[in-house]
C-alpha cells in the first residue's frame, strides 16, 4: 500500500490543507479588502471541514455497522469491496472475515440443533421442553414436542402448555408434583388404557431464560417383562425347595403306610422301625416352614420411619453388636470414623439390619483365613456416600455376583439365602442400592449407597 493513499496521509493532508486555509482566510481579512476572494477561501475552508468530518464519520458508520451486524448476527452485510478502496483495507478485510466467521458458527449451530432435533424426533422416549412466561408454568409455551411425546400421550403437538392441560389434565397435576425437577412414575388412562410413565424433569437456564425438559418414556411392557422374570425365577426357587422337602416326606409316608397297612396293633420292633421315618418327616417339615417364615420375612418388611441419624452413631452401634461375635471367632473388627457427624435420613434399625447382614457375611467368609480382618467405614464419592463392609476373606466371583441377591441363593451351609436380598430391599426402600467389589482373598467391598446431598 502506497503512503498517499493511507488514512494517515490522507488525515494529515486535510489538517494542512485546513490550517492554510485559515492562516490565509485570517490574513486576508486582517491585510486586503478582496472580499470576493474572501469569500471564496472562506468557501473553501468549509468544504475542507465538511470533507474531513465526512471522511471520519463514514469511518465511524463502517464501524458502527459492523458491530451491529456482530450484534444481530447479520451474515448478509459485506465489507469485501471497501477494502479496495479503503485507507484501511486490512481492517475492511478483518470485518468480513469476522461476519463470515459468525456466518460459519451460525450454520454450524443450526446444523446441530437440526441434527439433535432429528435424534429426539426419532428416540422412543417423550421429550416435551417448556419456557415458562415471567416464572409462572401455566403460562408456558412448549419450544419442542416430539413425535414420541405426541404418540404416548395421544395428543397433538401443542404450543402452550395450558392447553396440553386442558387435554392430559392428570398428566399435567403429577408433573407439577416434581416441577422443580425430579423423577416421577406416573400412571395414567390414555383411550380407557393404563399408561405407566417414567417422568424426569430437569430445570435449565439458558441465557437468562428458564426451560423445562420433561422426558418420559412407557415402562408398562418392560416391569411386566421384568415381573415376569421374577415371577418364574421365585417359582423356581420355591419349587426346588419345596420339592427338596415334600419328595422325601412322600416318600417317608409311603414306607410308614407299608409297614402300618393291614395291621391292628404294632409291636415294639415295629415302632422303633417308624421312629426315624416319623423324626425325618418332622425335621423336613420343620424346614418347609422355616422356608416359607424366611420368605414371609423377605416379603413384608417394615415401611421405614426415616429420622436424621449421625454416621458415626451408626457405626458405634455396629462396633457394640458385632465386636463379641467377630471376637468370639479370632476376627478382628476395626469399625473406624466412629465421630463422624455427618448425617442422613433413614431408619436405624432396618440400616443396622443390612449391616449386621453385612458384617455376618464377611465372617463367614473369613473363616479359615490366615489373620481375617473386617473393616467398617464410610466414604463419600460424587454425592453418594457409602458404608463399606470389608474383608480379605474368600470373595465372590464375578459368576456368584450376578446371583447373591437372588431370593434363598446361598453359598454357605445352613444358610437361608436371605440376608443380602433383605439388605437390597432395605437400601431399596431408602432409595439406595448395594454395590459388590470382590478380589477373592485380598479385598471383598460391600457397600451401602445412600444419596447424599
Amino acid at each position: 500500500m502506497k503512503f498517499f493513499s493511507s488514512f494517515t496521509f490522507r488525515l494529515l493532508f486535510r489538517l494542512l490543507i485546513i490550517n492554510l486555509l485559515i492562516a490565509l482566510f485570517v490574513y486576508l481579512i486582517r491585510n486586503t479588502e478582496l472580499w470576493f476572494t474572501i469569500f471564496g477561501v472562506g468557501v473553501i475552508l468549509l468544504a475542507s471541514l465538511f470533507s474531513l468530518y465526512y471522511y471520519i464519520d463514514r469511518m465511524k458508520e463502517d464501524i458502527n455497522r459492523f458491530m451491529l451486524a456482530v450484534k444481530t448476527q447479520d451474515s448478509t452485510v459485506n465489507f469485501r469491496a471497501r477494502s479496495y478502496k479503503s485507507s484501511f483495507p486490512e481492517l475492511y478485510r478483518s470485518f468480513d472475515d469476522i461476519i463470515q466467521v459468525h456466518k460459519r458458527i451460525q450454520l454450524e449451530k443450526e446444523s446441530m440443533f437440526q441434527l439433535i432435533k432429528t435424534i429426539l424426533e426419532q428416540v422412543p422416549v417423550g421429550v416435551i421442553v417448556l419456557k415458562p412466561v415471567d416464572k409462572d408454568v401455566e403460562k408456558a409455551e412448549i419450544v419442542f414436542f416430539n413425535m414420541a411425546a405426541s404418540n404416548l400421550l395421544q395428543v397433538p403437538a401443542y404450543k402452550y402448555w395450558h392447553r396440553l392441560k386442558n387435554h392430559r389434565p392428570e398428566f399435567a397435576e403429577q408433573v407439577s408434583e416434581i416441577i422443580d425437577g425430579g423423577k416421577k412414575f406416573i400412571e395414567i388412562k390414555i383411550q380407557d388404557k393404563l399408561t405407566q410413565l417414567s417422568t424426569e424433569l430437569i430445570p435449565l437456564n439458558l441465557h437468562n431464560s428458564d426451560h423445562i425438559i420433561i422426558s418420559f418414556q412407557n415402562i408398562k411392557d418392560e416391569i411386566e417383562q421384568k415381573e415376569s422374570e421374577a415371577w418364574n425365577r421365585l417359582i423356581g426357587v420355591i419349587s426346588h425347595e419345596i420339592l427338596n422337602s415334600i419328595t422325601p416326606i412322600s416318600s417317608l409316608s409311603d414306607t410308614v403306610s407299608s409297614m402300618v397297612d393291614g395291621k391292628n396293633h404294632l409291636d415294639t420292633e415295629d415302632l422303633e422301625d417308624l421312629k426315624p421315618a416319623l423324626l425325618t418327616i418332622k425335621r423336613r417339615s420343620e424346614g418347609l416352614l422355616d422356608f416359607v417364615k424366611d420368605y414371609r420375612l423377605m416379603a413384608e418388611l417394615p415401611t421405614p420411619v426415616l429420622q436424621n441419624h449421625s454416621i458415626g452413631e451408626i457405626l458405634k452401634h455396629i462396633k457394640i453388636l458385632m465386636q463379641p461375635f467377630a471376637s468370639g471367632k479370632n476376627i478382628e473388627l476395626k469399625v473406624v470414623q466412629t465421630a463422624s457427624k455427618i448425617s442422613l435420613r433413614l431408619d436405624i434399625k432396618l440400616i443396622e439390619q443390612a449391616l449386621i447382614n453385612l458384617v455376618t457375611n464377611s465372617i463367614y467368609a473369613v473363616e479359615n483365613i490366615e489373620h481375617p480382618v473386617i473393616e467398617i467405614s464410610y466414604r463419600l464419592e460424587h454425592n453418594r456416600l457409602y458404608i463399606d463392609v470389608i474383608d480379605n476373606g474368600k470373595g465372590v466371583d464375578n459368576e456368584l455376583a450376578r446371583k447373591v441377591f437372588i431370593p434363598f441363593f446361598t453359598t454357605r451351609k445352613n444358610g437361608s439365602g436371605i440376608g443380602l436380598t433383605i439388605t437390597r430391599n432395605i437400601m431399596k426402600m431408602h432409595h439406595g442400592s448395594v454395590e459388590i467389589q470382590s478380589q477373592p482373598f485380598e479385598r471383598t467391598v460391600f457397600s451401602l449407597v445412600f444419596k447424599y446431598q
